[in-house]
């Protein structure tokens, strides 16, 4: 099983390790000190980003440029801002792609690790422990 570990700072910001990167979540200005994207909007940034790499194999595996590929993600809150309610994806190919093969690389884009990861939704456990004190 893969670890991240997310360490609090101070206010509403937080450092993330994942592997040997470590990046910063945080909440805009006044709650916190905005420096850096939302827990949320990483949620829908991985979306993204995810399909782009699909996207991107795709258009290598066809021989199709793939340089100036970009994927923008639109995502709106449910009226109670307790969920992301809708995300609309935009792929944006250097030349195009043939009529042929955009249905093959909507479903190849559609079948991302993360799309398929909120369509089955993973099984997600939970344990509140104390912190065992350092040793001196």
């Amino acid at each position: 099983m893969s670890r991240i570990c997310v360490r609090h700072e101070e206010r509403d910001r937080f450092r993330v390790a994942i592997r040997a990167h470590e990046l910063v979540v945080d909440q805009p200005v006044p709650a916190s000190g905005d420096e850096g994207p939302t827990p949320t909007e990483l949620f829908v940034a991985s979306l993204a980003a995810c399909g782009a790499f699909y996207a991107r194999r795709f258009l290598a595996r066809h021989g199709l440029a793939e340089s100036a590929l970009t994927v923008t993600a639109d995502f709106a809150m449910a009226a109670d801002h307790s969920r992301v309610a809708s995300i609309a994806l935009r792929v944006e190919t250097p030349d195009g792609v043939p009529p042929e093969l955009r249905g093959a690389l909507e479903r190849v884009v559609d079948a991302c690790t993360v799309h398929n990861s909120i369509r089955r939704a993973p099984a997600v456990s939970l344990e509140i422990v104390a912190r065992e004190p350092a040793h001196v």
